[in-house]
């Protein structure tokens, strides 16, 4: 129903903004992440909202990106999972730490964030891991064919990128964990390649 907010930003606290637009005051809950991008009040500011929808409550939440709103919707999508808890998980990392600890396998790092558990984090990464893996960045060309090297390479390369890391530090990564693994799956790849891209 809301894509977005342009308006003026009237107040704002850890967890929600107001912001005015055209004389209606408009309340979004935030993460502690997006609290501190944003500006002083009375900057005009443009949010991005998801409208959840509860028996009788609706209740808008505001987001500065366009990967944290999507985030936060897989994360929804997941048994157990709600907003408040959604939203905590962005207040414990950043959109790209979350993703990569899912891709990669490490609930660990997960359970860091307050009110995230064993089972919850286990959960996640079961729900969200394929479906962030085939994430192509915008304007991305379809993936080739699996078993061809070009492919698992570009296919490796478009999940670095989707995680936030650059083209040209994903393609030096890439290649790098080529030449060490021997036919590698892209799983195996992308892998390998986290941890050649962290690696300074």
């Amino acid at each position: 129903m809301f894509a977005y907010f342009h308006g003026e930003l009237i107040e704002a606290s850890p967890d929600e903004v107001v912001i005015d637009v055209s004389g209606v005051g408009y309340r979004l809950l935030i993460s502690a992440a997006t609290f501190h991008q944003l500006p002083d009040p009375g900057a005009t500011i443009r949010v991005l909202a998801h409208l959840h929808v509860k028996e009788d409550i609706l209740q808008l939440y505001g987001f500065l990106d366009e990967e944290e709103r999507q985030l936060f919707r897989l994360l929804l999508s997941i048994s157990g999972v709600g907003p408040k808890l959604a939203l905590a998980v962005f207040s414990g990392l950043k959109v790209h730490e979350i993703q990569e600890a899912i891709v990669s396998n490490m609930p660990e790092r997960l359970c860091e964030i307050s009110g995230v558990g064993k089972k919850t984090a286990a959960r996640i990464i079961l729900e969200l891991r394929d479906r962030i893996l085939k994430l192509q960045p915008a304007g991305g060309r379809a993936p080739s064919s699996p078993v061809s090297d070009v492919s698992r390479r570009d296919d490796a390369i478009n999940a670095l990128v989707t995680l936030g890391f650059s083209r040209s530090a994903a393609q030096k990564a890439v290649k790098q964990s080529l030449a060490s693994l021997d036919e590698p799956e892209v799983e195996d790849l992308v892998k390998a390649s986290l941890l050649a891209v962290r690696t300074p």
